[in-house]
């Protein structure tokens, strides 16, 4: 009997160390790798060389600028705590002291200058810091930017990942390497980097801001969109970036994931040259706007993730009009339009579009709505590298493409695209030319009161509108997919998440 109750006594310890282990197993268990799949492999991870949504998308977990934006794109400390401005073309920054970089160097005001500069001599960004005139350390944890000229949307354009800080001594060390041996500041650090494959980051435990939640973050290059989906589906991934309109329902109808759909700063837009008739006439520029049943783009093309435009910026940048006159569908007023401009039977035409398949489908479609007034538009699908070059020179009737106004400030999202001084492959491919524009344009430009500002742009939106070199058709709505264990992830406006704050439940 003894023996038996000893087995017996044996057998509950037994038994209560192995749930012992199995719950010390199950708590090892927890994740503490997250899995983000996106569309296209990184470039390069040096911000001076890449502007490249997958490579910004990396970056922006690897460092950190002198200001940052808010979810509403306001401006916010980063690595400067504050900022003051003695005269429109002058602005001091006050950085923060302690800050290290993912190679143990201190953060200064020497590497401000070294990054400035260094976008100063970049051919890739030097255009979204081409107002500074000079960059001077004042003293370690004190820099002073010039202008070349009042600049309003400076401290926007520091935002943009592009500005991120470099460090001088990692630079010069990687040398032509650089881009695949980033170091930055930010919560996360580079481990490695299996091109074509994934980008391995780890925690900055020292991060100014707090040490990440999740240890590890890994970025895969998942080209096909319905792969992503999968790949969310069997838990190989956590996060997917760009769930395709076909894939949605999936993905939100899946207990166990979470599709996430929220407003971004890009547009799409259809152009017309202005180099060539008919479009050249502003009724006929307008009866075409007033013949695209957009909400039916909306609807088939993109399963309703899209807001019908009113401007070429959205209601997140800075500068927005709401004012700003859209165009209804109104076939009748459109053939009313054509035959005043003396196009009673229409005419023939194409529109230019790259291999995107959202953009073909759209052509397709506006094609048919095109025909209901009476103008015959044919669709001609054009190779990337050969339609950026063809309409930098003026050679289409017609295009589709988009754009992202990155920054947040109106400056970004209407000088590229309208002013005579970008004309051609600088943005402005409808050729367009407004006097009354480029003189508003470098006056809010050139402007450091924001109300000033708000009110030239919205001058500007009328302008536009009413001119309608391009017709924007609607604002983009951007979303991902993830698993619901993923809590704290929020969608960027300008596409660039965040990772730092996302957390395993």
């Amino acid at each position: 009997m003894k023996k038996v109750l000893l087995l017996i006594s044996s057998l509950i310890v037994m038994l209560t160390f192995t749930a012992c282990g199995g719950s010390e197993e199950k708590e090892a268990a927890v994740k503490d790798t997250l899995i983000i799949a996106q569309g296209a492999d990184a470039k390069s991870l040096d911000p001076h060389a890449s502007n490249d949504q997958p490579s910004s998308r990396v970056s922006a977990q690897i460092y950190n600028g002198l200001v940052a934006t808010d979810m509403d794109m306001n401006i916010v400390p980063a690595l400067a705590e504050s900022w003051d401005q003695p005269d429109p073309r002058t602005t001091i920054f006050h950085l923060r002291k302690g800050v290290k970089f993912h190679n143990g160097e201190e953060f200064k005001a020497s590497d401000v200058k070294f990054t400035i500069e260094g976008m100063i001599a970049s051919a890739t960004v030097h255009h979204i810091i081409s107002a500074v005139e000079s960059v001077e350390v004042m003293d370690d944890y004190t820099v002073k930017i010039t202008t070349k000229k009042p600049f309003g949307p400076l401290l926007h354009h520091l935002a943009h990942t592009a500005s991120s800080m470099l460090n001088e001594k990692a630079v010069v060390a990687a040398g032509d390497d650089y881009g695949q041996n980033p170091v930055g500041t930010g919560p996360y650090k580079f481990v490695k980097w299996n091109s074509g494959d994934r980008i391995v980051l780890e925690a900055n435990e020292e991060y100014f801001l707090g040490a990440p939640k999740v240890k590890n973050v890994i970025f895969r290059n998942i080209t096909e969109g319905t792969n992503r989906t999968i790949g969310l589906e069997t838990g190989e991934v956590d996060i997917a970036y760009d769930i395709e309109p076909i894939d949605k329902k999936q993905v939100s109808g899946n207990e166990d994931l979470e599709l996430i759909e929220e407003d971004s700063l890009g547009i799409a837009y259809i152009g017309f040259n202005f180099q060539k008739a008919p479009f050249d006439n502003k009724l006929v520029r307008q009866a075409i706007g007033h013949a695209i049943d957009v909400d039916i783009i909306i609807d088939v093309v993109l399963d309703g993730a899209g807001t019908k435009a009113n401007s070429p910026i959205g209601p997140k940048v800075f500068g927005y009009d709401k004012e700003a006159k859209g165009y209804d569908y109104n076939p009748e007023l459109a053939k009313k339009m054509l035959t005043e401009a003396g196009y009673p039977n229409g005419f023939k035409t194409t529109i230019w579009t790259n291999d995107n398949p959202v953009r073909l489908q759209i052509a397709t479609i506006m094609q048919d709505q095109l025909k209901q007034i009476g103008i015959e538009m044919a669709v001609v699908p054009v190779e990337w590298g050969a339609y950026l070059d063809g309409t930098a020179r003026g050679e289409h009737d017609m295009f589709i493409l988009g754009w992202v106004t990155t920054t947040g400030d109106a400056d970004y999202g209407l000088n590229a695209l309208f002013n005579t001084a970008t004309i051609g492959g600088a943005g402005n491919r409808s050729f367009y030319s407004n006097k009354d524009v480029d003189k508003w344009l470098d006056l809010a430009q050139s402007s450091t009161n924001p109300e000033e500002r708000i009110e030239l742009y919205a001058k500007i939106q009328k302008q536009i509108q009413e001119d309608l070199p391009v017709d924007t058709l609607y604002y983009n709505t951007q979303n991902a997919g993830i698993n619901k264990r993923v809590k704290g992830f929020k969608l960027n406006p300008a596409g660039h998440h965040k990772i730092y704050g996302v957390y395993f439940q």
